[in-house]
């Protein structure tokens, strides 16, 4: 037995080798986060190491204290996940205070960091928790087909909504509440961790202008079922706009509407006509 046969570790390495065959991790591209039920810690338990030095978070999850999380490394590539995965994700633990996060596996034996968005997606945790405590996978990566839309679509949630939504008869089901988007902003600090944590209060998918996707989910297969989705209706999208063909049809407001119905749905109407 070893800490790769426990079911959370093959189902971490399994969805980030699933994102990385789609193309959406170029170099060392995009992260991903798992907060930990307390069954699969003790599972892992066994093959921690001495705890190393507590580092500072630069802020405050309260809700978040004492949780454990799976992280993909700062500068690390995500096809090392299946060859080397000691080395391209670790586990890492927050403090009492939810204030400073310590590694206590993986990541180079401590010598390596979290991914560089460690903050945004603790404040997506938080978030997410605090709404609904089943939340326990953030996932960032970037797809060819959104990040093309935010050169050509206004930087709208209902008009990015409703382009997805109206495209693809599952996106209405898929994400409900619609996606939310955030003209470009530097990556990795405080500040668009906190623009895009507030968005997730209320939303699955937050977009970042020229960059790429945060999806949250319950668990690694509807969190990249999710993000899957969404970058499958882009790419439709992508192809209509490319066949130079006047759009003749497509899914309008009363097909929503019978959406909702028949699925017991509850979409965002603020996204309606």
């Amino acid at each position: 037995m070893s800490i790769f046969d426990t079911e959370v570790m093959k189902g971490y390495i399994r969805m980030g080798n699933e994102g990385w065959k789609q193309g959406w991790h170029e170099r060392n591209g995009g992260n991903l986060t798992y907060r930990m039920k307390a069954s699969e810690v003790e599972d892992c338990r066994p093959y921690f190491y001495d705890h190393g030095a507590w580092v500072s978070l630069g802020m405050t999850v309260e809700n978040l204290a004492g949780e454990y999380f799976m992280t993909t490394g700062t500068g690390k590539f995500f096809q090392n996940l299946v060859v080397s995965p000691e080395l391209a994700l670790g586990i890492a633990e927050i403090n009492d205070k939810g204030d400073a996060y310590r590694l206590v596996w993986g990541l180079n034996d401590g010598k390596d960091r979290p991914t560089s968005e460690f903050p945004s997606h603790l404040l997506n945790h938080s978030v997410k928790k605090a709404a609904n405590p089943d939340y326990r996978v953030i996932y960032h990566c970037h797809p060819v087909g959104v990040i093309a839309l935010t050169f050509i679509l206004p930087l709208d949630n209902k008009v990015f909504s409703r382009a997805l939504w109206c495209t693809m008869t599952e996106c209405p089901i898929i994400f409900p509440h619609g996606v939310a988007v955030i003209p470009w902003m530097m990556p990795g600090g405080l500040d668009i961790a906190k623009v895009t944590s507030g968005y997730m209060s209320e939303f699955d998918v937050a977009i970042w202008a020229h960059h790429g996707i945060f999806c949250a989910g319950t668990d690694f297969d509807n969190t990249f079922g999710l993000m899957h989705t969404v970058e499958k209706s882009a790419q439709i999208y992508l192809n209509i706009l490319h066949s130079g063909k006047p759009i003749l049809q497509t899914i309008t407001d009363e097909y929503l509407l019978a959406i909702e119905k028949d699925f017991k749905i509850t979409l965002n109407h603020e996204f309606l006509g």
